[in-house]
């Protein structure tokens, strides 16, 4: 069976979803490329939610990579610990603060390249920054980009630079950052990962997930 839809029915996809999450942006609150990277960076296995209430406090006080270079690791730890993995998270922060300030003039580059120079800066993470930041075209694949897009049948891969790749390749260019937001939003709503609410799917008669494992 074909694992993938075709072009038209990606397009039409797309547009329902558009239709159903006109709201669909970026959930994390920034106001500069800067607070979206160390957003980014803290929201690895947290939510955005949460993100948004330790950014809130953290970015009236620190708002530079100079600032956040005045607290030791144990110190910028105590602040992110209700982010999960707040050491390690600690670190890359301030790793990354020491790139900035040295390499960077303390700015956060525009390019994907340049970021994933950073400490704590993968692919999905500064294709997040370039897009979100700098409005770039751009696909982040996180989990929820990952597994609806392959559930769909948007992309058809085990692998998240695979899947990059593909949708890359099946999406507009001019909608890539588009759908990233709209996949993540349709993956927390509907699309989740135990139990898709398939049933009230907006795009259930295209998906090849539903084709194959819900309708009779």
């Amino acid at each position: 069976m074909n694992k993938k839809l075709t072009d038209k029915e990606i397009k039409t996809v797309l547009n329902i979803l558009e239709n159903t999450y006109p709201e669909a942006k970026s959930e994390l609150n920034f106001s500069n490329p800067f607070e979206m990277l160390i957003s980014t960076i803290l929201s690895a296995q947290c939510t955005d939610k949460q993100v948004n209430k330790v950014t809130e406090k953290l970015f009236q006080e620190y708002k530079c990579p100079k600032d956040f270079l005045s607290l030791s690791e144990e110190e910028l730890g105590e602040k992110i610990k209700s982010c999960g993995f707040y050491k390690n998270k600690s670190k890359n922060i301030l790793g990354t603060c020491k790139m900035l300030e040295e390499q960077y003039n303390g700015q956060v580059p525009d390019d994907r390249d340049e970021l994933m120079k950073l400490p704590g800066v993968g692919r999905k993470t500064a294709n997040v920054v370039i897009s979100n930041a700098y409005k770039k075209d751009a696909i982040a694949v996180d989990t929820h980009v990952f597994r609806v897009s392959n559930r769909i049948g948007l992309a058809d891969s085990n692998d998240v630079y695979e899947t990059e790749m593909q949708l890359m390749n099946n999406i507009d260019k001019k909608m890539w950052s588009k759908a990233h937001h709209l996949l993540i939003f349709h993956g927390r709503r509907i699309c989740k990962s135990r139990k898709p609410s398939c049933e009230i799917c907006p795009i259930n008669e295209y998906c090849l997930y539903y084709k194959d494992n819900i309708r009779e």
